[in-house]
């Protein structure tokens, strides 16, 4: 029988559907240095491991020297800065899978490799109304996912047992993560990545739907 207490979330592509902010911004950046651009579809595959990560992966090979990115990197924080809200939603089935863990007193945390930020800018918008207790974007200084670093820091703050948390996330990144910390790794289907990847960073189960979690609890 299962005992889990608390669930960490990935933010994007798990509880938010950012890719288009994310994409269009870059994509503004991008034919601002009259660079090519890229599909929304295409983000998917490069969202998930910090911006720096992002603007280096989609500048073309030949310009990914420091300086450009550099520079790309500052176009970047400014132009999502301003349109990170502009077509970011909740995915369907989060605001009723919340509902439903606060219900239930499911613990509630936030691990994320966005900004932080920017990533409090996102919570508040969209996630303040629920109760969580921790909520983590990248920080300065701070090893980002897959490194467990912030992980332990949430279980701290919750002080519950690692293997009485579930984490859900839609990467391989939020895999490993999971299984570094010693929390129980559930893929979201829903978002960037496939099932392909998240079985192959160790996913324990695979989730079509968000109200499928509450099965767990």
């Amino acid at each position: 029988m299962n005992n889990f207490k608390a669930v960490v979330f990935d933010l994007d592509g798990t509880l938010l559907n950012t890719i288009d902010d994310l994409g269009n911004s870059m994509n503004s950046v991008l034919e601002s240095m009259g660079f090519p651009l890229h599909t929304i579809p295409e983000y998917k595959y490069v969202i998930g491991k910090g911006l720096r990560n992002l603007v280096t992966n989609v500048l073309p090979p030949e310009s990914r020297d420091e300086k450009t990115i550099e520079h790309c990197l500052d176009k970047m924080f400014q132009e999502y800065g301003s349109r990170w809200g502009e077509k970011t939603l909740p995915y369907p089935g989060i605001p009723e899978l919340l509902d439903k863990l606060a219900e239930k007193r499911i613990r509630l945390a936030i691990l994320s490799n966005k900004a932080h930020h920017i990533t409090m800018l996102v919570f508040e918008k969209y996630l303040s109304r629920w109760p969580f207790d921790a909520v983590f974007g990248e920080r300065p200084g701070i090893p980002r996912k897959p490194d467990p670093s912030v992980a332990f820091e949430i279980i701290d703050i919750l002080k519950i047992p690692a293997e009485n948390i579930v984490y859900l996330g839609d990467s391989g990144s939020d895999m490993e993560t999971a299984i570094k910390a010693g929390m129980y790794p559930v893929g979201a289907l829903w978002g960037f990545r496939n099932a392909e990847e998240l079985m192959e960073y160790g996913a324990k189960v695979m989730i079509q739907t968000p109200d499928e979690l509450l099965k767990l609890f």
